[in-house]
């Protein structure tokens, strides 16, 4: 593996340290007060600058996630709030949600509160706030490669309702500044369901500065609503407590790719140039959401792959373009972050 600016072996490291975890692997903690009690995450450290943290008692979704020490995430005020917390009725999802670097929303909503035929759906439906079962974290070599994953299912099920599966693993290896998500969701059931799926990645400071350009690779673009401007998506902005939220709607027209460039990130010893880029299937998750609030507090990007807009199900249902999983059908995605 490359590390420290050189090669090394596995017996090479082996030697040189009691324990790998000195230089990165994974952990497993829960946090112990306030709202945040009893809350499980697992901390995951690339040796090479990335460090982030699963959280298995929200969906395996990822908080925090630092490169050389500074975040890159954004973290929403609620912290991360124990899913018994949450109330999906209207909007009570926003006083629940982490932020972090990633809230996956679905799986049966995404979006707006809305009515769809006879139920009742708040903001972004329940994954966010669902544990996650059969979870595992295990770092295993290959070779001279040490493997580190993060895996379990989380079910989105009702009695005479949808009976969806999210099983998701979340790789990444000692050296590399990666991240790789992939999720597969099989419906459960013995009728067709309704399936939305929206991967909210959260971007903050000092990630995000006056200097900093966000570059979203071929895609053809509208705003959701028709009075925002369209010049300023690939800029970004000091706090600004009177700012509104806007949101963008994005269709990739080859391989998807959106890439964040800071110029003057900091680092240990001093500022550097970062990149950080997200890819995924376009197959799959055709549509981008971008959600872009340099507010004051509520100061974040959202990058958000999907398979359908931010409407709500009942929308969606209008529109024609809902997804839907037949009985036994599974569906893949695959999503992959890179910090240089």
């Amino acid at each position: 593996m490359n590390l420290y600016g050189r090669s090394w072996t596995r017996r090479e490291l082996e030697a040189r340290v009691g324990r790998m975890e000195q230089i990165g692997g994974v952990r497993r903690f829960k946090s112990t007060e306030g709202k945040e009690a009893d809350v499980e995450q697992i901390q995951v450290r690339t040796g090479a600058g990335l460090c982030y943290y699963v959280t298995p008692s929200k969906g395996l979704d990822i908080s925090l996630a630092e490169y050389q020490g500074a975040a890159i995430s954004w973290q929403s005020p609620n912290g991360d709030v124990h899913p018994s917390y949450y109330n999906e009725a209207g909007t009570g999802w926003l006083r629940s949600a982490s932020g972090g670097l990633l809230m996956t929303c679905g799986l049966m909503q995404v979006g707006s509160p809305n009515e769809d035929e006879g139920e009742q759906l708040g903001v972004h439906g329940r994954l966010h706030h669902t544990p996650a079962q059969q979870v595992s974290a295990v770092s295993e070599w290959s070779e001279d490669e040490l493997d580190m994953t993060v895996s379990g299912v989380v079910d989105e099920t009702s009695i005479f309702g949808g009976k969806l599966r999210l099983s998701r693993q979340i790789c990444s290896r000692l050296g590399v500044n990666e991240i790789i998500i992939r999720d597969e969701v099989r419906n459960m059931g013995f009728q067709r369901c309704p399936h939305m799926i929206l991967y909210h990645f959260n971007f903050g400071f000092p990630l995000l500065s006056e200097e900093t350009q966000i570059l979203f690779k071929d895609t053809k673009m509208e705003a959701r609503d028709a009075d925002l401007p369209l010049d300023d998506i690939a800029e970004w902005q000091a706090p600004d407590a009177s700012y509104s939220e806007r949101v963008y709607y994005h269709v990739p027209q080859s391989k998807p790719e959106v890439e964040i460039i800071n110029p003057n990130f900091p680092v240990h010893s001093g500022t550097a140039p970062v990149h950080v880029s997200l890819n995924w299937s376009g197959e799959t998750l055709p549509k981008l959401v971008q959600w872009k609030m340099p507010g004051a507090g509520e100061h974040a990007l959202g990058v958000e792959p999907s398979n359908c807009w931010v409407g709500g199900r009942k929308n969606e249902r209008e529109q024609g373009t809902l997804v839907y999983l037949e009985p036994g059908e599974t569906v893949k995605y695959e999503l992959k972050l890179t910090i240089r």
